[in-house]
């Protein structure tokens, strides 16, 4: 197997006495979906927060093309190619859907964009706002107010404006939380399409999604990985059947 683009070694978050994540090591690969599950409060998204910079881990490392990024500000981080979502979606509500595209990719230009030029007049700018929307099914809302789409819309949205950043890695946290079959269903078939140029770590409650979507499969639970492997290995470990995924049920849905 190819070396993993993202790899954590050892990674760990305390918050003074509370042990939010310990020693947690996981790679991440382009092509690949790795679903991270577990109940509330296992120390999912706070293992996103420390790998997109909203929080410096206590301990261990971030490899990133073989680089330690653990610890490095968020902006640094997303700017060296990790996107990621987040639970509450995180759009600009008044602007149109081509808008908000366009305000991701003008993160990624290198120099300062001048204040009285027209946006418009940005044509590498639109074009990768343009291909970002197109890759998440939006194409035909550009010109719609953000507030007027649906919740999967908007949720797709959030993912148009990672990809307009030109992410090498996505870190998708709970994408589907809300959302009506059809929706999920559609969020699901997204995801597949993006693994072919990414890797994925996605957080999800959905199990019919994490079984649709996962290569490697992690359960945590209170901050440690309880078992990580292929969904096979997973589903048949007597620990997560007893710790989180109820038992004989889940082998013969």
């Amino acid at each position: 197997m190819a070396e993993p683009i993202l790899r954590t070694e050892g990674l760990g978050k305390r918050f003074g006495g509370l042990v939010a994540v310990s020693d947690v090591s996981l790679d991440l690969h382009v092509g690949e979906v790795h679903v991270v599950i577990g109940p509330n409060g296992a120390g999912k998204t706070t293992l996103t927060n420390l790998l997109s910079g909203d929080l410096p881990p206590s301990s261990g490392r971030v490899l990133f093309g073989g680089r330690d990024i653990a610890g490095c500000a968020s902006d640094l981080i997303s700017r060296l190619g990790i996107g990621r979502s987040y639970q509450k979606t995180n759009i600009f509500l008044p602007f149109t859907v081509f808008e908000n595209a366009r305000l991701a990719a003008q993160s990624r230009t290198p120099q300062a964009l001048k204040v009285f030029r027209r946006a418009a007049d940005y044509p590498e700018i639109n074009r990768r706002a343009d291909a970002a929307l197109a890759a998440a099914g939006l194409t035909h809302r550009a010109g719609r107010v953000a507030a007027t789409l649906s919740h999967g819309e908007q949720r797709q949205l959030e993912i148009a404006m990672c990809l307009a950043t030109q992410p090498r890695v996505l870190l998708l946290d709970e994408p589907l939380a809300g959302m009506g079959p059809h929706e999920s269903q559609r969020m699901v078939e997204l995801i597949k399409k993006l693994t072919a140029d990414h890797a994925i770590m996605l957080i999800e409650h959905d199990m019919d999604a994490v079984f649709a979507l996962a290569h490697r499969l992690t359960v945590m639970v209170n901050g440690e990985v309880l078992e990580s492997g292929t969904p096979e290995q997973v589903r048949s470990s007597p620990a997560v059947q007893l710790a989180y995924l109820g038992g004989e049920e889940l082998l013969h849905d």
